[in-house]
């Protein structure tokens, strides 16, 4: 199973990932932005919190979360 190893927030509410098998890339979280508990990743500070879950994700304090298996979906490779 593929899993988020390292993730980082950048501009314009994209984030930058590596994953397990050492693909990287970026994610663009913006098509969340107006879905239910993700409207508070609008608020730039809070955007920054993310880190990577232990169940392979990502994932900010209040439990928003995105599985492997969405961020490996929409990754948007960088090499």
């Amino acid at each position: 199973m593929i899993k988020v190893v390292a993730v980082e927030p950048i501009d314009n509410y994209r984030l930058k990932i590596r994953l397990s098998d050492g693909r990287q890339g970026l994610f663009d979280v913006t098509p969340y932005l107006d879905i239910g508990v993700f409207r508070e990743l609008k608020d730039s500070s809070y955007f920054r919190r993310v880190t990577a879950d232990i169940f392979g994700g990502v994932m900010w304090p209040h439990e928003q979360d995105l599985s492997p298996e969405t961020i490996e979906d929409g990754l948007q490779d960088t090499q």
